[in-house]
């Protein structure tokens, strides 16, 4: 199995700056692209920021300027660097992996368990 292992989050003020970070490891042959996702209460789940292996990246509009994101192919680790925060990212975010397996020739796509981020004052 693949396991996606996050860290970070937290409470930060309006304007401040706060990183996650998402260690993927397991039966992994190559990861394809990582990325984030968030919910907030009441709304669907919505992407972030993804990576893909070769380094291109894909932002969600609300953030483009204010975070980056960033894989560490060597250590299978997508961190994602927020600036600027505003209270409308307020949410539980989520890691997403998708990874070609040792034991499998598909491609498949793994969730981490979620770290809260909240911006407030």
């Amino acid at each position: 199995q693949v396991q996606l292992v996050e860290s970070g989050g937290g409470l930060v003020q309006p304007g401040g700056s706060l990183s996650v970070s998402c260690a993927a490891s397991g039966i992994i042959f190559r990861i394809n692209a990582m990325g984030w996702y968030r919910q907030a209460p009441g709304k669907q789940r919505e992407l972030v920021a993804a990576v893909t292996a070769g380094g291109t990246t894909n932002y969600a509009d609300s953030v483009k300027g204010r975070f980056t994101i960033s894989l560490d192919n060597a250590k299978s680790t997508v961190t994602l660097q927020m600036n600027s925060l505003k209270p409308d990212d307020t949410a539980v975010y989520y890691c997403n992996a998708d990874v070609l397996r040792i034991t499998s020739p598909q491609s498949a796509s793994y969730w981490g368990q979620g770290t809260q981020v909240t911006v407030s004052s």
